[in-house]
């Protein structure tokens, strides 16, 4: 009888804590959403050629996703033709590539520096 009680007052607890923390999720400000920056809508289209387990890829994807860039991912696991693409057009062994513009500039790995000198020079061909 007292294993019953005991189990009884522990499941009340745990409900009464789920419900609190409940309440004050949703009594928490919500983050607002980045606005999309005029800066955004400026640059030049990017893929990137990515697995779902490649450390460097997901470091591209978090910087581009963090900065509003839009790009377009390919997974060359899930997707043959991003794949024949890899390893035909853009003639690579590994991930991530990415590829700016109308294959104006083909990155191979991820370098926040690189990848920004390289959309600034895609930027300006555009200009010119």
């Amino acid at each position: 009888m007292f294993g019953v009680i005991r189990l009884t007052a522990i499941v009340t607890l745990c409900i009464l804590t789920l419900a609190g923390f409940a309440a004050a999720a949703a009594e928490a400000p919500q983050s607002p959403l980045k606005a999309v920056t005029p800066q955004a809508t400026s640059y030049p289209k990017v893929v990137l050629y990515s697995t779902s387990w490649c450390p460097h890829c997901k470091k591209a994807k978090e910087y581009f996703t963090r900065n509003n860039i839009p790009f377009i991912n390919r997974d060359v696991e899930l997707d043959d033709s991003a794949m024949e693409d890899l390893t035909g057009k853009y003639r690579s062994q590994g991930v991530p590539v990415i590829v700016i513009g109308n294959d104006d500039k083909v990155l191979k790995g991820f370098d926040q520096g690189i990848f920004e000198k390289a959309i600034n020079e895609v930027q300006q061909k555009k200009k010119n």
